[in-house]
């Protein structure tokens, strides 16, 4: 029997429609492997915002699944259950936080609740499911409802954009490497492009033309169709779907317009039954040309279609420069995203963005995104403490640089990681020369493919779990940066067993104790 997705049992359809469905989605999917598994996306920054005092939000914590969130947040306001379902990055792309996107689902003034993008179709599934059960709030009157929808995101600078001069993205992997990550480097001007280390750099990049140009063809329409963009600027088919239109993650609302232009009944059915988010009803990454080819009945006016879907986010990525240092220049660390999957190349948009389709001296849109959450401390004395495997070190690099201009005497330690130390070895020249000048007291590495078991920074934290301890204690700045759900998780328990084995405590003490130095800004977290 093949091994492929198939609907849960719960799925409204008849026997017949089930039997159809099950056997069509094997087929379109092409099932190569895990339907969920996904490259990592650009690094989107914690802001950490202020929480109000007299409400705490143990849920609110990337690292922990969905289902236990949900736990948490049991017997509270329906705002606060639906905010346990983000993903608790508060990245800021769909234009809230966590809790302010939560309040504006429940008091009514946002209809959708698919705007989670690193929650994905997991979190728009249990919002649906959390609404549809009866327990929404009545709806607020108007004037509260449009401001909490007009509440800034702390830190959101996307509608002051300045335009930065491209340097030029050189790969930091040396032959031999599964990985391409980019050094990219920025000009600004004068007064423009002001940051702090631990700040993020938001880029409005446009869609693979490639990608733009087959969903022209499949639409059947010509390039330079006039069309209202979802921003409401009146462009040619073509450069709304290059420049304002989110075509690599289509909303639910677009789907849902597929679904109902759909001649198929079947094939009505089953864009419904993925725009409802059920389960095995499509793959976790598909993009709008996935749709309008798995679907070809699916064929809506341009004007509906387009209007359905979501302006094209900028991506964010943690700034891996300080302004002290690099003068006038801003320095990202990108992994550039490309992988094939269903027959088809697949690519990140801002990162192949800088890595292939922006040429030296081009004018590229950024905006500064402030994370006052994510900052060193204020004593030039005080000790610090860095994880970041790949792409993580770029904000580290940032902290360094930093500590280096300012003369800060404190102690530096920092765990880095990556595949192979002979090509993925980041910033290799300068870390070892920051180790051998003593600006880095301690270098930790893990090159988890250099022997035969695989060693994460986790496990160099557990080597030196005293000296680790011994620092916390004498009050270390303690910071991470990297992926959530994985590596955020095995760092997180690899802290937990520390503090309590070091610090001779039971595990909910362990954890009480990292979470009091949260509260007191000494441990803070940039996860995605």
């Amino acid at each position: 029997m093949g091994f492929g997705p198939r609907l849960p049992d719960n799925a409204p359809f008849t026997s017949s429609q089930r039997a159809w469905l099950d056997g069509f989605l094997a087929g379109w999917f092409g099932f190569e492997g895990d339907l969920v598994d996904q490259p990592p996306r650009a690094a989107p920054i914690d802001p950490s915002p202020p929480q109000d005092e007299a409400e705490n939000f143990p849920w609110h914590d990337p690292t922990l699944s969905l289902d236990d969130r949900l736990v948490l947040a049991e017997g509270r306001r329906l705002e606060r259950v639906l905010m346990a379902a983000m993903a608790q990055l508060d990245c800021g792309q769909c234009g809230y936080l966590c809790q302010t996107y939560a309040e504006a689902i429940a008091c009514g003034a946002e209809k959708s609740l698919s705007r989670c993008v690193p929650g994905g179709k997991a979190t728009s599934r249990k919002l649906r499911e959390l609404i549809g059960s009866g327990l929404a709030d009545p709806p607020a009157p108007p004037a509260v409802a449009a401001a909490t929808a007009s509440q800034p995101v702390p830190g959101d600078a996307s509608d002051k954009p300045f335009t930065a001069v491209f340097r030029g993205a050189v790969c930091l992997n040396r032959p031999g490497s599964e990985k391409e990550t980019r050094h990219v480097v920025f000009a600004s001007e004068d007064g423009e492009g002001d940051f702090e280390v631990g700040d993020s750099l938001g880029i409005h990049a446009r869609n693979a033309p490639e990608l733009v140009a087959a969903i022209v063809e499949r639409l059947g329409a010509k390039p330079e169709t006039p069309v209202l963009s979802p921003d409401g600027i009146e462009r040619s088919l073509a450069e709304a779907l290059s420049e304002a239109c989110e075509i690599r993650r289509p909303s639910d609302q677009a789907i849902e317009v597929l679904a109902s232009r759909a001649l198929d009944r079947n094939e009505s059915a089953v864009l419904q039954a993925i725009a409802e988010g059920y389960p095995g009803a499509g793959p976790e990454d598909f993009d709008l040309l996935d749709l309008l080819e798995g679907f070809p009945s699916a064929r809506p006016p341009l004007s509906e279609l387009i209007s359905a879907l979501e302006p094209l986010r900028p991506r964010l990525y943690s700034i891996a420069s300080s302004p002290r240092h690099t003068r006038a220049e801003i320095h990202l660390t990108v992994a550039a995203i490309r992988y094939e999957k269903r027959a088809r190349s697949r690519m990140g948009v801002a990162s192949t963005f800088l890595a292939d389709r922006v040429a030296t001296g081009d004018p590229v849109s950024v905006f500064v995104h402030r994370t006052p959450g994510f900052r060193l401390p204020a004593s030039p004395d005080a000790p610090v403490i860095m994880i970041g495997p790949g792409t993580g070190i770029a904000p580290f690099r940032a902290f360094l640089q930093e500590r280096r201009a300012l003369g800060a005497r404190g102690r530096n330690w920092l765990f880095f990681g990556n595949p192979r130390r002979r090509c993925d070895f980041l910033f290799e020249e300068e870390l070892t020369a920051y180790h051998r000048d003593g600006l880095l007291t301690r270098l930790d590495l893990a090159f988890s493919r250099d022997q035969p078991s695989k060693v994460y920074v986790q496990h160099r934290m557990l080597e030196s779990a005293a000296e680790l301890w011994s620092w916390l204690e004498e009050g270390a700045h303690l910071y991470v940066c990297g992926d959530a759900q994985r590596m955020a998780r095995d760092v997180a328990a690899g802290l937990d067993y520390i503090v309590a084995k070091q610090g001779r405590r039971a595990a909910d003490a362990a954890k009480a104790y990292l979470a009091r130095l949260a509260e007191e800004g000494r441990y803070q977290k940039d996860i995605y």
